[in-house]
């Protein structure tokens, strides 16, 4: 049985926690938090789990195997470091870090000490975006022209990370997962409204050097709630909706095609308007199959998905956005 701790009961701790507690392959041994009033809280529905508000607990408990990380971010990378130097599988968070050199220095560590490190990009673990990752790779959808992303809706306003490092890192995840590369330059533009120096909305554009591109939309301050990402390719289009309760996915077997063989412009262009797909899918919780697959890293010692990696990709188009926000748009190229 794979022993498991976790630091941080915040809105997406306790769910952090019901998995784990739920989860047969693994026993949630011990909570950390510094709010006692919160571990308190939690205790009735946590049965078997010691509630502790000193992270050096879990650090010093050698029965312990895997620590996960759901604190604020600008917390990550100390307790990831102090973590993988006690000897623990680490699963933490989005956003992994603040920057490059801090999600760099985990990796090595990681590796020196033959540790699992997996960030969480929830969305790589989605039954919806592996579809669409199978229908890519295969070439149902054509060559892949471009995506675009929201993710917008009146809610919590942080204090400590712009919408940006909040949001953006769920759909940056999923368009590297999904595209199999990362962007040559990255440009982004936002705005302060609620408060100095924290953007309450974001518009973001990556770049392809194979003339693919990426647009990403994230906001706190929204009338709407959306969760949607658009797919257009050459030969179909795809809608992935992650608001709608069943019907999440939709295949649009609509496109333009050119006809080099023409006499006027209206034969140039030829579009094509065809079926509405709504493919049948069994959609299990995605932070569900997410605490599994870290699980079964642990126990068999396989590299996750989203690895340390995986997250330093995203990292470096966080940061490279960041630095375009403050210049206004600039396009900031990725080494």
């Amino acid at each position: 049985m794979i022993e498991v701790g976790l630091v941080g009961i915040g809105g997406w701790g306790k769910n952090l926690a019901r998995n784990y507690h739920q989860n047969p392959r693994c026993h949630l041994k011990t909570v950390c938090d510094l709010d006692e009033k919160k571990l308190r809280q939690m205790q009735p529905a946590l049965p078997g789990a010691t509630m502790t508000t000193r992270f050096e607990d879990m650090l010093e408990d050698a029965a312990l195997h895997a620590i996960v990380i759901a604190t604020t971010a600008p917390s990550h990378y100390p307790l990831c470091k102090a973590a993988l130097l006690a000897g623990k599988d680490v699963y933490v968070e989005k956003p992994f870090t603040l920057s490059t050199a801090e999600a760099e220095d985990l990796i090595r560590l990681a590796d020196e000490r033959a540790r699992i490190l997996m960030v969480g990009h929830l969305l790589e673990y989605h039954p919806v975006v592996n579809r669409l990752k199978q229908m890519i790779e295969s070439k149902e959808l054509g060559d892949i022209y471009y995506i675009y992303n929201q993710r917008v809706n009146l809610g919590t306003v942080r204090g400590d990370e712009n919408a940006l490092w909040n949001f953006a890192p769920h759909d940056i995840s999923s368009i590297l997962y999904l595209l199999g590369g990362e962007p040559t330059d990255v440009s982004a533009r936002g705005q302060c409204y609620l408060q100095p120096g924290i953007e309450d909305v974001v518009f973001l554009t990556l770049n392809f050097g194979d003339k693919r591109m990426a647009h990403v939309h994230v906001s706190w301050l929204d009338p709407h709630k959306i969760r949607k990402m658009t797919i257009v390719g050459s030969q179909k289009m795809a809608v992935f909706d992650d608001v709608e309760g069943t019907e999440k996915l939709r295949i649009y077997d609509k496109g333009a095609s050119t006809n080099p063989d023409y006499s006027s412009f209206a034969e140039y262009v030829t579009l094509r308007f065809g079926d509405i797909t709504i493919p049948h899918l069994k959609i299990g919780e995605p932070l569900q199959l997410e605490c599994t697959h870290f699980l079964e890293c642990v126990r068999d010692r396989k590299t996750p998905t989203s690895d340390g990696r995986d997250g330093l990709r995203v990292i470096r188009v966080l940061e490279a956005a960041q630095k375009s926000l403050k210049q206004n748009g600039v396009p900031v190229p990725l080494a």
